[in-house]
């Protein structure tokens, strides 16, 4: 009788264990499940928020000139990534206009939207073409660049400066692919920076086909569907300054002047980078 007892007892004793059990691992996946989702929300939030900053931000591709690459834009890269802005400096391949408008469209699409276009010299050709009906492109800004109409081409406009006339200012190749003279090319291309930076910029210039290039006629332009900025170069002799003045004017854009060379982007990177930087404010005022 006793032993019965006793057995019913331990018996109610293990059934209120297995409830508290029971309850207890009840309550804590509840308790767990509700953590989970909040902090899946809260993930999933900072995500949203991290992707919608990110979104905002206006990328930006560089297209070089002539007788350059992209590290011509090496001073100015910097200062735009520093403000938070996806860079891409094109490599152009200088064969011919309609190879070197392909290959900026490229990098616009591997940049995505928003982007600004900024040419510099025969690249003002380029992103005037590139950027026509290109529905990522916001802005265009212009550094000591050509800015046709349809159908005008880069050898429409003034040739070498009178000072530069009889002297071989370009050397040729054996495939008709041209250099700017070494011994030249401080005093031509870029004679506000030292003669030590000059001579390694003369090393790295592309060799361009200039037949394929300066006769290229220019289709639609983009300048007339999108805001534009453009900088002036006061001391240019490869660009006439008065030529880079009715670039600006035609296309009513926001202008600069700078005292400064052809290759401004080299000798006045701060100013440029302004520039480009107060461009990504313009279009999204």
């Amino acid at each position: 009788m006793l032993h019965e007892k006793y057995n019913q007892k331990t018996k109610f004793l293990i059934l209120i264990c297995l409830s508290i059990a029971i309850v207890a691992g009840f309550s804590s996946a509840i308790y767990h499940g509700s953590a989970n989702a909040q902090n899946k929300t809260s993930i999933e939030s900072t995500g949203i928020k991290s992707t919608t900053t990110n979104a905002t931000k206006i990328n930006i591709v560089l297209v070089h000139g002539l007788w350059a690459d992209a590290s011509s834009w090496s001073k100015v890269t910097p200062i735009l990534q520093d403000a938070g802005h996806k860079v891409i400096a094109v490599q152009l391949p200088l064969h011919s206009a309609a190879d070197d408008v392909a290959t900026v469209k490229r990098a616009i699409d591997l940049a995505g939207g928003p982007v600004i276009l900024v040419g510099h010299s025969y690249g003002g050709f380029i992103i005037t073409n590139a950027g026509y009906n290109n529905p990522n492109v916001k802005g265009l800004v212009y550094v000591a660049a050509f800015a046709p109409r349809e159908g005008q081409s880069v050898s429409t406009f003034p040739p070498l400066p009178k000072e530069f006339e009889g002297k071989p200012v370009l050397i040729f190749d054996k495939g008709g692919f041209a250099y700017i003279n070494p011994a030249l090319f401080h005093d031509f291309f870029v004679q506000d920076v030292d003669q030590a930076q000059a001579k390694v910029l003369a090393v790295v210039q592309k060799p361009a086909n200039i037949s394929g290039l300066v006769n290229a006629k220019s289709g639609p332009s983009a300048w007339k569907q999108h805001p534009t900025w453009y900088e002036v170069s006061e001391d240019d002799h490869v660009i006439p300054p008065a030529v880079e003045r009715m670039f600006a004017k035609q296309m009513n854009a926001t202008t600069i002047a700078l005292p400064s060379s052809h290759a401004s982007l080299v000798s006045h990177p701060t100013e440029i980078a302004q520039l480009i930087l107060n461009a990504t404010k313009g279009i999204t005022k």
